[in-house]
């Protein structure tokens, strides 16, 4: 835990040293969360930058209110970035996919009008495969595409920050946890995670996104170490409950090279 906190940390501070504007990426999760706990490690207690949810209007009112006790607790200064209509996203892609993909247009709109170098995000190369194939510092074109098969080296912790001025540069300090060191580091620290994580009635949220897109799991975990214990015996993938992931296979990396998170 604790070299995978440094590391993170030593992350965070070199994109902010890089990188600016900075900006970061919240969505409430538990990666997300965990991110927001670094960054104010990272700083001595605060973060010295905005703080930006993207907000399609269908989070979970458990999530809105957390989202709304954090931002106050913590000092946030924090952006609700509104999405646009399903309308506007690539009518081509199934669904859910397009559903996600109001995230990836709202995203691209609050890059360019903060004129954004660099957005922290809280995602992991365990949690999807897609994800396996990014970079720490992830170049994204003027556009927001991520072109996955030409991404810089990053070798013994040396990372690229210097690109073009039309780049930015989204930068991922968990890319190297996986799903147990998340909930481990949870409950080393006491960070707060939405209610919607543990059991009632037998299901829980493992993956939590928008309520139109996400189900829940059947899960009898009520608490952080009942859930450290079933993730040390489960197959099921962590995304089980996003419907998007069971639309078609290429959906997510259609999204992900568009611009998605």
């Amino acid at each position: 835990m604790r070299a995978l906190e440094q590391e993170s940390i030593y992350i965070i501070r070199e994109a902010y040293a890089r990188l600016k504007p900075l900006g970061l990426l919240w969505s409430v999760g538990k990666d997300s969360n965990t991110l927001a706990w670094l960054v104010r490690k990272a700083f001595l207690g605060r973060v010295p930058f905005p703080v930006m949810l993207l907000d399609t209007g269908n989070e979970f009112p458990e999530v809105y209110a957390l989202r709304d006790r954090l931002a106050r607790e913590w000092n946030l200064d924090y952006i609700n970035v509104p999405c646009p209509s399903i309308d506007e996203t690539d009518p081509t892609l199934p669904p859910a996919a397009r559903a996600a993909g109001r995230k990836t247009l709202g995203l691209k709109r609050i890059i360019a009008e903060r004129g954004l170098r660099g957005v922290l995000l809280g995602i992991r190369r365990d949690e999807q495969p897609v994800r396996g194939k990014e970079r720490v510092f992830s170049p994204r074109r003027a556009d927001g595409s991520w072109d996955f098969r030409n991404q810089p080296a990053e070798l013994w912790n040396q990372y690229q920050t210097d690109f073009a001025a039309d780049v930015h540069v989204r930068v991922h300090p968990l890319l190297s946890w996986t799903e147990l060191d998340v909930w481990r580091y949870i409950e080393r620290e006491a960070i707060p995670v939405c209610e919607l994580y543990f059991a009632r009635d037998g299901r829980r949220f493992r993956s939590l996104g928008e309520f139109d897109v996400t189900r829940s799991i059947a899960s009898n975990a009520r608490s952080i170490a009942e859930i450290i214990n079933e993730l040390q015996h489960t197959h099921e993938i962590e995304r089980a409950g996003r419907t998007m992931d069971h639309e078609r296979e290429d959906a997510f990396e259609r999204l992900r090279s568009t611009g998605y998170m």
